[in-house]
């Protein structure tokens, strides 16, 4: 809506910027100052951030006090300090998160997080306005790459937390229409026989964009394409997030939306990451974060072009700093430079999450981040896997979290499920580990039966 779209940039961001000091568009002018820098000033600032975060982290944070006589005495540059420090997986991380706070934090300076990520391991984490304001201002400067601006309006085909009560999923409703512009279509109720609703509700808000999961925008795509439907408004863009983005899905997307399909990379516990641009490049914010691609095995870095686990180190997280973080994906660096104008590094593949979307017993389709939103608020459960066989069979593996296992999150769990998908038979398996994927995913929601098994029920 223009006249929204209008205060949102021109009263509210400035209220918030005076009034509580927000400093986004602060950081969003920094990047895009930074992104027509020279290659080489891209690195001397990326270096500088890198050192300054590690004389934070060995002098402040207990998990790196151990490196700070070395740190003190090295020659060596910041980024081949960081080499010798130890990958930080997910699970280490989960079992001694106290030791990655700065010490004397304040906890009121604190934002708490939580993700299930990639694996559905849920890791908790505490971040601080400084760097949430910076993932926002990349996010903006990849949307201006697109012609999208702060304050456009945006229909989003995203997941209703789960874990709000009534009220609470309204004022969070509220706050997204009027206060981001944003309106919210769920990925857990995607269903061809309330399209048309949908389309009607998106051509009457008119966006300039579109928001939301791979799997849950092409599954709304093929939709429209069985009916020879379209939008009926003109986008900008439809961006991809939170997943991986294939090339099939791509194409279809951009048949059915009519415009251009735009990935963005990213995760709760690592900040966006990469954004792709004009040119269909994607290019990585050097200027928040410092990449690394490692041998799985040996992890030892790879060359740029070979494809390789990504360690993130996000270099304005003081309030809990996480050096050499996995985030379980497999990425290549690339050393090309692109032809767009931007000077940001770029990513050459990107073998992100692999979440599917699920059938249910009356025809509608469930995304499976679903089953994800469900297990990250039970503490009873360091992982799981669902796979849906037939519509209505399904296998759920749990790996059970030592010391905090209680049989009625269990009871939680299969009733969220059946709440999704009707009343299906699932079979329960406690495991000790979940194996990966031939390519190293550890895939959460898996669905083995096409999309058109089920049959509506009368």
């Amino acid at each position: 809506m223009p006249v929204t779209g209008f205060l949102i940039r021109h009263v509210q961001w400035p209220l918030m910027e005076r009034l509580k000091e927000n400093r986004t568009r602060h950081y969003l002018r920094e990047l895009q100052h930074a992104q027509k820098v020279s290659h080489e000033q891209l690195l001397d600032r990326q270096s500088q951030k890198l050192g300054r975060l590690l004389q934070h982290a060995v002098q402040n944070v207990p998990a790196y006090a151990s490196f700070a006589a070395d740190w003190d005495h090295s020659p060596v540059t910041p980024e081949r300090f960081l080499q010798r420090l130890p990958v930080l997986t997910k699970t280490h991380f989960r079992q001694y998160a106290d030791e990655y706070l700065t010490k004397g934090a304040l906890s009121n300076k604190l934002i708490g997080n939580r993700t299930g990520g990639s694996t559905g391991e849920p890791t908790r984490f505490y971040l601080d306005r400084l760097a949430v304001e910076r993932y926002e201002a990349a996010r903006w400067l990849g949307l201006s790459w697109h012609g999208i601006q702060i304050g456009d309006p945006c229909v989003m085909i995203w997941g209703s937390p789960l874990e709000l009560n009534q009220q609470q999923a309204r004022q969070y409703r509220w706050k997204e229409r009027w206060l981001k512009n944003r309106l919210l279509l769920s990925a857990y109720e995607l269903d061809e026989r309330r399209l048309e609703t949908h389309l009607t509700l998106i051509q009457r808000f008119r966006p300039a964009y579109l928001y939301g999961y791979a799997s849950a925008l092409h599954t709304l795509a093929e939709m429209m394409l069985n009916r020879g439907w379209t939008v009926g408004v003109p986008l900008k863009g439809v961006v991809s997030t939170a997943e991986s983005l294939h090339e099939h899905q791509r194409k279809k997307i951009a048949e059915a939306f009519l415009a251009p399909v735009i990935n963005e990379y990213g995760a709760r516990d690592g900040g966006i990451i990469a954004f792709q641009c004009s040119e269909d490049r994607m290019h990585a914010f050097s200027e928040n974060c410092y990449l690394e691609v490692v041998d799985p095995i040996t992890s030892l870095p790879l060359y740029p072009g070979e494809s390789g686990v990504l360690l993130v180190t996000d270099l304005h997280n003081t309030v809990m700093p996480r050096l050499r973080y996995q985030l379980g994906d497999m990425v290549a660096l690339s050393p090309d430079a692109c032809s767009c104008g931007i000077n940001y590094p770029l990513l050459e593949t990107i073998d992100g999450r692999e979440d599917d979307m699920f059938i249910s017993q009356n025809g509608q389709y469930v995304h499976g981040h679903y089953f994800n939103h469900i297990v990250r608020n039970l503490e009873s459960f360091r992982t799981f896997q669902i796979i849906q066989h037939e519509p209505q069979s399904l296998s759920l593996k749990l790996v059970k979290e030592p010391g905090r296992f209680h049989s009625a999150d269990e009871d939680r769990l299969l009733a969220g499920i059946r709440t999704a998908l009707g009343e299906v038979s699932v079979q329960v398996a406690y495991v000790d580990q979940i194996a990966p994927t031939g390519s190293g995913k550890f895939r959460y929601a898996i669905r083995e039966c096409p999309l058109t098994s089920a049959q509506p029920m009368e």
